[in-house]
């Protein structure tokens, strides 16, 4: 932890002054899609076995430090004629490619810290309740993150947008929505889509869409049988705003196999 703290200092200067508040959102949950959930697992040799699962990332100090960059980028010379401005890209071998890079794995780290230290607190508050829980190994999953790996002889950077490794044998968590459930994978090693599965449902319609289309008893509704908010603030994570995850999950058996179908009983929302 100190080591990884002293790494703050070798940040872009720009966020210098947020390192007190990148310390005191460490094991926090945040907004959004960000969730804690109880899950039951379904069928199977295992079934009603209790997961607990959550979704976080880098919270703010990952955001601030991608939007430096993407401003640096958006100013290169070899950038300047882009039909897009959202295309901008840093060269291999450049000062700002490295300084892009150093703060990269720094926030990477963050997340799997910031997961790590709230998945500790969970657990302890349900071994506090049931003295007599047992853990397995934890999986822990990254998504929207960029590795370095190789394919076909060359080395790259992999960005997985919206995506998971889904390496041989990998272990991977594809969640649906706050009412529908999630999955449990073991990657395929598919090297045409680059070792990688989706990562949710993903979105069919805006947040902003999703508050015009629905209401809070439409919210209810689609969550019924789970322990979660159900006002106005979350109208935006509805399910019904998602894509239908049993779809989603047909269309990449080529890359991932089930292992485990949850179904959440409960869902914190940020």
């Amino acid at each position: 932890w100190d080591d990884f703290w002293r790494r703050f200092g070798d940040l872009d200067r720009r966020v210098a002054q947020l390192e007190v508040r990148a310390q005191r959102q460490l094991g926090t949950l945040g907004g959004g899609n960000h969730f804690i959930e109880v899950c039951l697992e379904r069928g199977g040799a295992d079934e009603g076995r209790v997961w607990l699962m959550l979704h976080s990332g880098s919270r703010n100090i990952g955001k601030e430090l991608a939007e430096r960059h993407i401003g640096v980028a958006r100013r290169l010379p070899h950038n300047a004629d882009l039909p897009d401005r959202d295309l901008a890209v840093f060269l291999a071998g450049t000062p700002e490619m490295d300084a892009y890079r150093r703060d990269l794995w720094w926030a990477q780290e963050y997340a799997r810290r910031n997961r790590a230290v709230m998945l500790a607190v969970l657990c302890n508050v349900v071994r506090d309740r049931f003295p007599q829980v047992r853990y397995d190994e934890p999986i822990s999953c990254h998504h929207n993150y960029v590795a370095e790996e190789s394919y076909g002889g060359v080395d790259v950077l992999v960005t997985r947008k919206g995506a998971i490794r889904a390496g041989l044998g990998d272990l991977g968590v594809i969640p649906g929505s706050m009412g529908t459930g999630s999955y449990i994978v073991r990657g395929k090693g598919n090297l045409d889509a680059y070792c990688s599965a989706s990562h949710g449902a993903g979105r069919r319609m805006s947040r902003a869409q999703a508050k015009r289309t629905y209401s809070t008893d439409d919210l209810a509704a689609q969550t019924r049988g789970v322990e979660c908010r159900k006002d106005a603030g979350v109208v935006d994570e509805i399910p019904g705003a998602y894509k239908d995850i049993t779809e989603v999950m047909a269309q990449q058996e080529d890359l991932v196999e089930v292992v485990a179908h949850l179904k959440q009983v409960v869902c914190v929302k940020g």
